[in-house]
């Protein structure tokens, strides 16, 4: 049939629109693509960065890892600089918004609330005064760091240095990028300080639970000593004449720790009630999986004859990765230029954090030592109490500036001790709206934290990046104030160690796990534990050294570093995979046992399980019973194991208050593993139910709760139930990640992955079981290396060393993250120049 005229002239206008629709959408992608792709960096070719000596060379490999060469230290920083600008400002910039209180310039009234309680704390305010404490080549390194960031922003608009100021101009927001400032890099250790505090979250929660009525015993039970059957970090030793002696059996000083009396804890349970907002404001609780992992082994009992040395860090996850990899390298190694170092960096800080030089390495975990202590003040007006005298509290103005409203003006007041941190929250301006000695009295709650003191962590960096042996590492961490960690050690020379360092709180009266009154001054910090009298330990007899968190150090210690340390599953479960290992120890082994995932928290519970006998109605029960303990990403029986957990914490603790119900982790573990072996203890009973319950029943609820869950999500055949179906992980920007638009979420965050491990594991997936299974923090990179040839080391970010959305670099790393795949850790020129891709040089 012949085509009319009308068919014709439709076809050719369908035609048309199509071709026009073609071209609005092809714009759009290039559009698109251009504003994505603008703010990627220059990796090649030849440009200025003002202020240097000489030329610097900053290669590249195919993962975005530069390696830096220079003739100066001044030039080695401020290439570092430069080449953080290049990948991670936008990072760098919503960090120095965080740690001075400005949050709600970028993001609006929701983040008000944020920023008053980091302008209570006053986080900038004491990295301002830290600065002036540094020595002169630490600033020096610190301003030449600076000069390389403003030479990269000068003459760029956001969206030219980053994708997401150009989503955030979508919002309306007119934003002007300031210029880098040396105090922009010391704030963020506060932040890292805020993450590692130690005991902060317990210290409330034991003061919560006094609140709600449960006894001291009860509240012991929820909060038990820690585990005799597990072992130290540091297996003897205590002070000797003004020094640590690690051969020491036993103390010849008397511990310097007095109980938390009567009266104190009266006013605090009468008082808990204020404390709940407070909480809630200051952030996740301490079963969030915050923690890390790291031992060293001695060359006796390693394949390579030399130590190896392994670490990583468990943090929040978070796109991109906390952690930046960066090799800096002075051309000639000198006094004049002494560094030659490898490892994680923080964007925004110069140096480097963990990794290793040419002769040493070294590693952090937390030692989570108790740092934190809150002071009930009675006040009066503008005045606080002590020892009957009254004082004038110390008051300042801080303005908020918010992006579409208007300025919201906080007065920030402090006492002693330090600052009211109630106030930071309206509805808890005084604590005391039950007061503990009747009406008339007013109180608030200070809070008395070391990294609120202007200290020099920041010279520790240069001085670990540049130590030849474990004199001049354990002489860093002397430096090393906040926050207060555990480092190991090795060099090629055959030694290995370990030190405790960081600023740690001498009390008078009490022992850190309760809120003290401030009105008496005989609860005040004394000092510190002087650095000479803190343990170490050097080549011990057993052959390596573990820390996962776990405690320090036994009763033979005099002082109190703290009495809330993470339950010692973890640890001791290296210990024994290194004791227990048939020969002596590869890389490769220790890859494996990055990647382990044997749940030794869930013995006791998989034992009063087996017990049971059959247990009606639960269509999981088979495959739990054939469990292993082994929580791969494709085990049905973890699947099945950890839903019934998370049943049972919530069925069997609903004494608790509400936003006090366990979130799972070690110290849950073994809470539970006590509880096990009483199986009336009242905690057992439902308070629901008019019968009294004890543990077989609480079991049987449980495991029936899991198994219709589990048929509800998985299937009904539980065979192939899968335990990554349900432990997902899904790494999002730490600003716009949750945006809740579809369209910006999915530019900017990873996809959902499923994952192995869980919480008190060394593969440390940790999850909160009062928010599901998904992953909540994470071995954030995973470092080997090897003394023996340090091209033999291996290391592995989370995502990726790029921080800009839709950069091949910026999630490249994670598939092979979550497989237990480590990359090279290149060290010899030879092996750095066949791994380049790209190479930059900077000219002066």
């Amino acid at each position: 049939m012949p085509h009319t005229p009308r068919f014709r002239r439709l076809r050719a206008w369908t035609r048309r629109a199509v071709v026009s629709v073609l071209v609005v959408v092809l714009a759009g992608i290039c559009l698109a693509t251009w504003t994505v792709d603008r703010s990627f960096p220059e990796v090649d070719g030849v440009t200025t960065l003002p202020g240097l000596s000489a030329d610097v060379e900053v290669t590249r490999d195919r993962w975005g890892v530069p390696e830096i060469y220079a003739d100066t230290s001044d030039d080695l920083f401020a290439a570092q600089g430069y080449v953080h600008a290049q990948d991670r400002f936008f990072e760098m910039d919503f960090r120095r918004h965080v740690t001075s209180g400005r949050l709600s310039e970028m993001f609006g009234k929701s983040q008000v609330e944020t920023d008053r309680a980091i302008r209570t704390m006053g986080w900038r305010r004491v990295a301002a005064a830290e600065w002036k404490l540094l020595d002169a080549k630490t600033r020096r390194y610190f301003t030449a760091y600076t000069r390389g960031v403003n030479a990269y922003l000068k003459g760029k608009s956001p969206g030219d240095v980053s994708l997401e100021y150009s989503a955030l101009g979508l919002t309306g927001l007119d934003y002007r990028i300031e210029r880098w400032d040396p105090v922009d890099s010391l704030a963020w250790l506060k932040a890292m300080a805020w993450d590692l505090k130690g005991n902060y979250d317990d210290e409330l929660g034991r003061a919560r639970l006094a609140g709600s009525g449960l006894s001291a015993d009860e509240i012991a039970d929820i909060y038990p000593p820690y585990p005799g059957e597990h072992a130290d970090i540091v297996g003897s030793g205590t002070v000797r004449d003004g020094a640590f002696d690690p051969s020491a059996k036993k103390s010849s000083v008397s511990p310097r720790v007095a109980a938390t009396d009567a009266h104190a804890a009266g006013a605090v349970e009468r008082a808990s009630d204020s404390l709940a907002p407070l909480t809630k404001l200051m952030g996740p609780g301490a079963d969030a999986g915050i923690g890390s992992n790291s031992w060293v082994i001695s060359g006796d009992y390693t394949t390579t004859g030399k130590p190896l040395l392994s670490n990583d860090p468990h943090l929040g996850a978070a796109m991109p990765s906390v952690w930046y990899q960066v090799g800096l390298r002075c051309r000639e190694v000198s006094a004049a230029c002494p560094f030659d170092v490898t490892g994680f960096s923080f964007s925004g800080v110069p140096g480097v954090m963990i990794g290793h030089n040419a002769h040493v390495a070294w590693g952090f975990t937390n030692l989570g030592p108790d740092v934190t202590d809150f002071y009930l003040e009675r006040i009066r007006g503008k005045r606080y109490e002590v020892d009957g005298k009254w004082h004038r509290l110390r008051e300042r103005t801080e303005t908020i500036k918010v992006a579409g409203g208007e300025p919201v003006r906080i007065t920030v007041r402090s006492t002693g001790h330090g600052p009211l941190v109630s106030d930071s929250d309206p509805a808890a301006t005084a604590v005391g709206n039950h007061p503990p000695e009747g009406p008339g009295r007013v109180y608030g709650l200070a809070l008395q934290w070391t990294a609120l003191r202007p200290g020099r962590t920041a010279e520790a960096i240069f001085s670990m990046d540049t130590a030849e042996s474990f004199a001049d590492f354990r002489d860093g961490a002397r430096r090393f104030e906040v926050p207060a960690q555990n480092l190991i050690f090795a060099d090629d020379s055959g030694n290995i160690g370990y030190q405790s360092p960081g600023r740690i709180p001498v009390r008078g009266k009490g022992d850190g796990t309760m809120p003290v009154p401030g009105w008496d001054s005989s609860y005040d910090w004394k000092g510190y534990i002087p650095f000479d009298e803190l343990p170490y330990v050097s080549n011990p007899d057993e052959g390596f050294i573990v820390t996962a968190n776990n405690r320090v150090i036994g009763d033979q210690y005099p002082y109190l570093l703290t009495k809330d340390w993470t339950y010692g599953y973890r640890s001791q479960r290296i210990r024994d995979m290194i004791s227990e290992a048939p020969g002596k120890i590869s890389v490769a082994d220790i890859a494996k046992m990055h990647m382990d995932t044997t749940n030794t928290g869930a013995a006791a519970v998989e034992k009063a399980i087996r017990r049971l006998g059959p247990v009606s109605d639960c269509a999981g029960c088979g495959v739990l019973r054939k469990w292993d303990l082994r929580q791969d990403a494709g085990s049905a029986g973890a699947a099945m194991y950890n839903a019934t957990w998370r049943h049972l914490l919530s069925d069997v603790f609903d004494e608790l208050p509400a936003d006090m119900a366990p979130g799972g982790g070690e110290r849950w573990s073994y809470v539970v593993e006590r509880l096990a072996s009483q199986p009336h203890a009242w905690w057992w009973d439902d308070k629901s139910t008019p019968r009294i319950e004890d543990r077989d029943d609480m079991l049987r609820k449980a495991l029936r709760q899991a198994s219709d869950e589990l048929v509800n999500r998985l299937g009904d055949d539980p065979a192939d139930w899968r335990w990554g179906d349900l432990h997902t992980l899904t790494v999002r920007n730490q600003s716009l990640g949750t945006s809740g638009i579809g369209l910006v979420e999915a530019i900017f965050n990873a996809r959902s992955i499923p994952t192995g491990g869980g919480g008190g594991i060394v593969d440390a997936t940790g999850w909160d079981t009062r928010e599901g299974y998904a992953v909540t923090a994470l071995p954030s990179m995973r470092m080997i290396v090897d003394l023996s040839d340090l091209d033999g080391s291996r290391w592995i970010n989370l995502t990726g060393n790029s921080g800009h959305a839709g950069h091949t670099n910026y999630a490249d790393q994670l598939p092979l993250w979550n497989s237990g795949r480590l990359l090279p850790m290149n060290w010899s020129r030879q092996k750095l120049n066949a791994a380049q891709r790209h190479r930059l040089v900077l000219r002066p």
